[in-house]
């Protein structure tokens, strides 16, 4: 299952935030019976429509329960419009600690880059249906 989401009206005034809380429960139900899923979303979280956000960031999110492996890439990620995220950790530790900076680069290289890959559990359905 492949899915792409907008989720850039989470406002507080025009219950932007409501609508997201109460739709969220189902796209998590519908995703967590499958066996591969691949979701791209973009967020954006503010006060009201038109406010500079809080948080902004692009998200892609997939696991492959037969392969037993599931990530997470957040990229564009901002508070308050300042680019955060491990990358921007490598960037300003490549200079003067390569090693450090080489090991976590697999989780960000960029700004407001974050990311990781994780072991899953055995799931036997999907294991039998593989």
């Amino acid at each position: 299952m492949c899915i792409e989401y907008s989720k850039r009206d989470i406002t507080i005034d025009n219950g932007g935030a409501t609508q997201f809380l109460l739709a969220e429960p189902s796209r998590f139900a519908v995703a967590s019976i499958t066996c591969r899923y691949y979701q791209k979303d973009h967020w954006s979280v503010q006060s009201t429509s038109g406010a500079v956000p809080w948080v902004t960031w692009d998200g892609q999110y997939w696991w492959d329960k037969r392969a037993r492996r599931g990530g997470a890439r957040l990229t564009n990620f901002k508070v308050q419009g300042q680019a955060v995220g491990i990358g921007d950790a490598v960037l300003a530790l490549r200079p003067r600690f390569p090693q450090l900076a080489d090991a976590l680069d697999d989780y960000g290289r960029t700004s407001g880059e974050s990311g990781m890959t994780v072991d899953l559990p055995m799931d036997l359905y999907c294991a039998a249906t593989g």
